[in-house]
């Protein structure tokens, strides 16, 4: 896929999954065993700003990474390195992403009308 702008949507991505983590303290961080998620901050390009994450623990010792914001050029390959303040937690390879903003901005235009005739039908305009 070759998108028509180097800021297309379609290289925006706000969830990805990693393989198993590579947890470098605690395996995993206890607070990510207790509540199943946590936030933290990640990079998966060396000197690339952190951003803001939330990650969810899944049984095989992947994880969900959903970012506060989307970020461009995510790769299947790259490895996503985890941080809470200025510690480095862990990484793992990413393994598969979430759809694209310029997917998930489509399924929006294609699903609004339909939302909209759904509610009209329970509630008669007045």
């Amino acid at each position: 896929f070759k998108a028509p702008s180097r800021d297309h949507p379609a290289l925006y991505r706000d969830l990805l999954r990693t393989n198993r983590v590579h947890w470098i303290a605690e395996e995993p961080p206890a607070e990510l065993v207790r509540e199943k998620m946590m936030e933290c901050h990640f990079r998966f390009r060396h000197q690339m700003a952190l951003v803001p994450c939330v990650l969810t623990l899944n049984q095989d010792g992947s994880v969900w990474v959903t970012l506060v914001k989307p970020a461009r050029a995510i790769t299947p390959g790259q490895f996503a390195v985890f941080y809470k303040g200025d510690e480095c937690l862990g990484s793992g390879k990413i393994l598969r992403m979430g759809p694209s903003v310029y997917t998930l901005q489509q399924g929006k235009t294609q699903g609004e009308s339909t939302k909209k005739e759904e509610i009209d039908k329970i509630e008669p305009a007045t």
